[in-house]
């Protein structure tokens, strides 16, 4: 299971509601110290491999053991990849199985190319998600798609952020362009770097780390674009906030590979919206629809001369910034965790009254 920002929320959220919430997750060679500040347990399984089928089988194995030994109501798991361990105990246990879809998981492109784990991840998926008492994943096209798939029926609990009424900018000085997540496959890195030679004045910063990691960063000294594009390395959600809204524009780039990523709607962007940051993002369906509704964002393919277009348009016209800014502002007020949170405890307060 993940400790990213929706766990965090969703967990917090369950816990401020009296329910007695544990977030299990793996413990990684550059993993952060926990945040004992939450309001939930939570628990880091070590293993000896970190990536590839090992790691994997490894991960199932150990999370399979842990929640063997666990007294509770009801098991979540976050994705597929999770879901062979938390689905066999809820059945040997005879508890309850909840589904959390963070994505079409059979549709990253780290697997829609691999059709055999494409196929043992989708079995998997189609012996335990139909018994489930509680699917949700991050938007309603998914939901409609992961609903079909698997023969259940999915709710819409959206990844967005708490909404906050007053931003501090720390330095006015200062102003970047900013993307904020995994530095993985599609997801518009590699086009986003190589737009700078494009872009003037302004540097690119990478807030994340991911499987592109050391190839971005060969690709920046590759280009010379050193002094324009900034890694920043893995930064706590909870310091996240005071990155995005200094930010001049936000990223939010995919690459029409695999469905998944088609059909997202990742968080990111709805922090840029809240923080008032106009954003660059995905001309992809969820987004199309949001934007056709409030204009809040510049939507292009996932393009190098685009990309630069987009950056250096929103950095010369200032009357149309400041709408997509203000604009993002107004969206925001429909975009929060305080309406999503309404919605989450309410599944689960029938989930278990029923």
């Amino acid at each position: 299971m993940s400790y990213d920002q929706r766990m965090q929320r969703i967990c917090s959220s369950l816990a401020a509601a009296n329910y007695d919430v544990e977030l299990v997750g793996r413990n990684l060679l550059n993993s952060k110290p926990l945040n004992l500040n939450y309001n939930f347990k939570q628990t880091r399984l070590t293993c000896k491999f970190n990536k590839g089928k090992m790691f994997y089988l490894e991960y199932n194995i150990r999370l399979f053991i842990y929640l063997l030994k666990q007294y509770t109501t009801a098991f979540c798991a976050i994705d597929l990849d999770t879901l062979f361990a938390v689905g066999l105990v809820s059945v040997l246990k005879q508890k309850t199985l909840v589904f959390d879809a963070h994505e079409h998981f059979t549709e990253v492109p780290e697997v829609t190319n691999r059709k055999v784990t494409q196929w043992i991840w989708n079995a998997i998926g189609k012996i335990f998600i139909p018994n489930a008492k509680l699917c949700y994943t991050v938007g309603q096209q998914l939901a409609n798609i992961l609903g079909e798939i698997y023969e259940n029926k999915f709710e819409v609990i959206m990844n967005v952020p708490v909404l906050v009424d007053k931003f501090n900018k720390v330095d006015k000085d200062i102003s970047f362009i900013f993307y904020q997540g995994a530095l993985n496959e599609s997801r518009g890195l590699e086009q986003a770097i190589l737009a700078m030679h494009q872009v003037e004045n302004i540097q690119l910063w990478l807030a994340g780390e991911g499987d592109l990691s050391i190839q971005l960063r060969e690709l920046v000294m590759k280009e010379k674009l050193q002094n324009k594009v900034i890694f920043l390395g893995y930064i706590q959600p909870e310091n996240l906030k005071s990155l995005t809204i200094n930010a001049k524009i936000g990223l939010n780039l995919l690459a029409p590979n695999g469905l998944s990523y088609y059909y997202s709607l990742a968080n990111k962007y709805f922090d840029y919206m809240q923080s008032g940051v106009p954003c660059i993002c995905a001309n992809f369906p969820e987004y199309i629809a949001i934007n056709n509704k409030y204009h809040c964002s510049l939507l292009v393919d996932c393009n190098i001369d685009l990309i630069a277009q987009s950056i250096n348009e929103l950095l010369k016209n200032k009357t149309l910034y400041d709408t997509l800014k203000n604009n993002s502002l107004k969206a925001s007020k429909n975009f929060n965790w305080s309406l999503e949170e309404q919605k989450l405890i309410g599944l689960y307060k029938h989930l278990f009254n029923n």
